[in-house]
């Protein structure tokens, strides 16, 4: 696997360790056996497109696929994923200087003439190896004209010619190119993966390092193989001596990060509203080498294992000790979901705030208070509780667990006391939400079609919401409590919740409201109208009449078209003495 250099010769991990055969490849085992198949069945791609995040071997990949397609040896004279022996052509293909695999970079070569320039030699066929393969890494970097200027070949390449693509932002490649390659979405290493890939590297590289110290490198990758070797190659250098072990401290002072287990003390003070505790710890995790951005991005993070323990009721399950999962568990326990989602809401606000602030430390430290506040205010499941109460007896009811103001006689609540890295206490107060008789609808109504609701719906004042009905909503099929709908372009999307809704509160029953996401091709209410109206303005003029009648009067044009009056129209403005409305066109 290893790339060896001359003796006395430093090179990087990410150069030494770049894989020199598909088996050496880690975390991408369904591309693999994809490639694997279509070379043993001959049904390879004349185009492939390579997609991920930096560092995650799009480039490598190509070079092997290009090996893979020339593979030569005295026993192999076919394409192969297979290179038991270092190829004829191998060696020249992974050091970049193959005459017949050219790589162009479309970051610093983007107008269409470079792109022609290249083109101008794919009819010609290659000259050593079996086939003649075009590598263009960032490809979405080329322009319009250079992207016009490939489709024609891409489309119908010579049976000499292969290309391959590597980009980051799949989304700027025009569909039309996509569409004539076999695409391989590149994921990320996950970091059990990644720790055990550094681990063996450490080890080749007789440097040791703390189990603890890999899954902290491999979690401050984000996936990327490159960027875990790299940063593996700058822990190695922080032992004292050859034999001497980088422990986890080590590395994390290394990498800037907070101990995680005392970021999660600072998130459960946070969240449990001590200010005073979690301002302490935060100055106390500045004071020691953090940084309030990563500390904000790991709360961010223990936000989300707190709502995913929460939701699924287990944080056994999540990537951490013991004593972590516990904690995780414990916070999980003492919050509402809809706390939980209103903690990510404002952590996500003070990430970015903490990032673009003039002092982090400060922006940190507000962002820290303001959590504080939030955890005094009552839940966003019982606030809607007390709203409702309100609304209905016009006063806020005192609920179990969380009451508006504590009386005078009741003894003060003990206040919580928590300074550095204390553990914190999870016995906060979880308010239970008493079910109540939901309030029968006044008077309830029924309908018969969807037409019915938006015309209801005006009657109540609601008119933007018959708006949306007509407009939004492209009807699969409508039953007394239920609607299957497609949803048109631009369609809000609380629409549907906030349909639901009120027809609950006109029917005072609950409605179905079902979202057809395939296309069905039917139309809303607004759209057959038009057309309705459409085609009677066609039939009209159409009609003999009226074509013999421009006929009889030369240079006559159509100016409008109205609508008749209903015959019992006519006969009461004829009783009240006006004048009945002439059919006319």
């Amino acid at each position: 696997m290893s790339d060896p250099k001359p003796s006395g010769e430093y090179q990087v991990l990410a150069r030494k360790y770049r894989p020199q055969s598909f088996d050496d490849i880690i975390g991408q085992d369904a591309m693999v056996k994809t490639l694997r198949n279509a070379f043993a069945t001959n049904r390879v791609a004349h185009a492939f497109m390579l997609t991920g995040v930096r560092g995650i071997g799009k480039t490598t990949t190509a070079r092997l696929l290009a090996r893979a397609l020339n593979y030569e040896t005295d026993d192999i004279a076919g394409p192969s994923v297979d290179f038991p022996v270092l190829g004829k052509h191998c060696a020249d293909i992974m050091a970049s200087s193959h005459m017949d695999v050219l790589e162009m970079d479309a970051a610093s070569r983007t107008g269409v003439e470079n792109m022609r320039e290249m083109l101008d030699g794919v009819r010609y066929a290659p000259v050593d190896a079996r086939y003649k393969v075009y590598i263009i890494d960032e490809v979405h970097m080329l322009s319009t004209g250079a992207f016009n200027a490939l489709l024609k070949t891409l489309e119908e390449p010579p049976d000499h010619a292969k290309f391959i693509f590597a980009t980051t932002e799949i989304r700027k490649v025009p569909i039309t190119v996509l569409s004539r390659c076999q695409r391989f979405d590149l994921r990320r290493v996950d970091v059990a993966e990644l720790s055990a890939h550094l681990k063996s590297i450490s080890e080749q590289e007789d440097a040791k390092i703390s189990d603890d110290g890999l899954a902290l490198i491999a979690r401050a990758a984000e996936g990327s193989v490159r960027d875990g070797l790299s940063l593996l190659d700058q822990a190695i250098v922080q032992r004292l001596d050859k034999d001497s072990e980088v422990s986890m401290e080590q590395v994390r002072d290394m990498l800037g990060l907070a101990d995680r287990v005392r970021v999660l003390d600072l998130f459960g003070l946070a969240a449990l509203g001590d200010a005073k505790g979690a301002l302490t710890e935060m100055r106390a995790q500045y004071d020691h080498g953090a940084d309030p951005v990563v500390i904000m991005r790991d709360m961010l993070d223990l936000c989300h294992e707190v709502s995913r323990a929460k939701a699924m009721g287990d944080a056994d399950g999540m990537d951490a000790s013991p004593d972590v999962a516990r904690k995780v568990g414990e916070i999980a326990d003492a919050l509402t979901m809809g706390q939980a989602t209103r903690l990510w809401q404002m952590l996500l606000k003070a990430y970015k705030d903490t990032r673009l602030a003039p002092d982090p430390l400060a922006a940190a430290e507000m962002a820290l208070l303001r959590l504080c506040v939030a955890a005094e205010m009552p839940p966003p499941e019982l606030a809607a509780k007390l709203i409702a109460d309100m609304g209905s007896e016009g006063r806020a009811k005192d609920i179990a667990g969380f009451a508006p103001k504590a009386p005078a006689s009741d003894p003060a609540p003990q206040s919580r006391e928590s300074g550095g890295s204390q553990p914190v206490s999870m016995t906060a107060r979880k308010p239970a939400l008493e079910s109540e008789p939901e309030p029968a609808p006044t008077e309830a109504v029924m309908f018969n079609s969807l037409e019915d609701i938006a015309n209801h719906a005006e009657a109540e004042g609601s008119r933007a919401l018959r708006s949306d009905i007509e407009t939004c909503l492209r009807l699969v099929s409508f039953a007394p409590g239920k609607i299957v709908f497609e949803p048109a372009p631009m369609s809000p999307p609380r629409l549907p919740a906030y349909l639901k809704e009120k027809l609950k509160d006109w029917t005072g029953q609950d409605w179905s409201i079902v979202i057809e996401k395939a296309p069905v091709g039917t139309e809303t209410i607004r759209e057959r109208r038009n057309r309705e109206v459409k085609e009677q303005d066609d039939s009209d003029r159409n009609h003999p009449d009226l074509i013999a009648a421009l006929n009889l009067f030369k240079g006559a044009q159509l100016v409008e078209t109205r609508e008749r009056a209903p015959k019992s129209a006519q006969i009461i403005a004829g009783n009240f003495g006006a004048k009945p409305q002439d059919d006319h066109l």
